[in-house]
């Protein structure tokens, strides 16, 4: 009988227990895997991780919080994607997120709803380091990811998807979807970008740029410019994507802008092949696909054009 009783208060209390563990997690959607401790805030988990390697889960909600990656290696993954959502507030009035650890990872988040005093309110800045990015959505904000310069660094974006973002307004430099400083190189892979709302869809400093498979859809962009824009020139290779350009544009010249700000990183066999690029229906111009400030010899392969779009134009 005693020995009955020690089992049953033992499973009442192995009962509690879980009960209790699954409350403090529920308050705790940030999980550091490495030490399985759960926390209300990001910034909170991102200290705990310190100058190391770590991983954060991040539970479902939408987050009104910002976090900064002072150091270390970072891998924020969220555990299903689309579902972790961080919105509206930016940690130094730049963006939800401020990365200048040595790298981060980020798997599966939204970020949306950035504005900031500056015009430049952005899902990521990245300051320093590399940086992934896999299966996210930046949204309605004045822009996705910013970066400052850093030679050294690698950024590749995958599978992800950029919608109604940047701004050319209130006289103050222009936003941009995507906006890559004087990077090491670039990586844009099997991503959408649509509706922007002014500036360029990808603008890259980045010496070396690899946008393959991406769409670009304009249809319902308002006051845009260019699809790509690489403003310093580049390497590498815009290949296989799909470009559509809508009615209501601030520049319609060209998708694509090579070297228009000076070419200092050299575009000596920059590969130009397999892109699409045509209008919305009930537009037609007389515009250029390619528009090459640089007059180095650039590998332009075959591209399917709408019929007024002419392949290249030295400018």
């Amino acid at each position: 009988m005693i020995r009955r009783t020690f089992s049953i208060l033992a499973a009442i209390a192995a009962s509690l227990a879980a009960g209790a563990a699954a409350q403090q997690q529920a308050g705790a959607p940030f999980l550091l895997v490495e030490t399985g401790q759960g926390y209300a805030r990001l910034a909170d988990a991102l200290a705990a991780m310190g100058e190391g390697e770590g991983t954060i889960l991040v539970a479902p909600g939408t987050y009104r919080q910002c976090a900064v990656q002072e150091s270390g290696v970072l891998t924020l993954r969220a555990r299903e994607r689309g579902t972790a959502i961080f919105e509206r507030i930016a940690c130094e009035q730049k963006a939800g997120l401020v990365l200048r650890g040595r790298s981060a990872t980020i798997d599966g988040l939204v970020f949306q709803n950035y504005a900031v005093p500056d015009g430049n309110g952005a899902g990521i800045r990245l300051e320093q380091g590399d940086l992934t990015v896999t299966h996210s959505i930046f949204r309605d904000s004045e822009e996705g990811i910013l970066t400052a310069p850093d030679p050294d660094g690698q950024i590749v974006i995958d599978r992800s998807t950029f919608r109604r973002l940047g701004r050319c307004d209130r006289d103050l430099d222009c936003a941009h979807s995507l906006y890559v400083g004087q990077y090491g190189a670039l990586t844009v892979t099997r991503s959408r970008f649509e509706a922007g709302n002014g500036g360029h869809y990808v603008k890259s400093r980045a010496a070396r740029a690899h946008i393959v498979d991406n769409s670009f859809d304009d249809s319902e962009g308002r006051a845009t410019n260019y699809m790509i824009d690489l403003p310093a020139g580049a390497t590498g290779r815009i290949e296989d994507n799909v470009m559509v350009q809508g009615r209501d544009k601030e520049n319609w010249s060209a998708f694509i802008a090579l070297g228009a700000e000076g070419g200092e990183n050299g575009s000596e066999g920059l590969v130009v092949r397999g892109n699409r690029a045509s209008f919305v229906p009930g537009v037609s111009r007389n515009n250029t696909f390619l528009a090459d400030w640089t007059g180095e010899r650039i590998a332009l392969g075959e591209n399917v054009l709408a019929k007024s779009i002419k392949p290249y134009e030295r400018r």
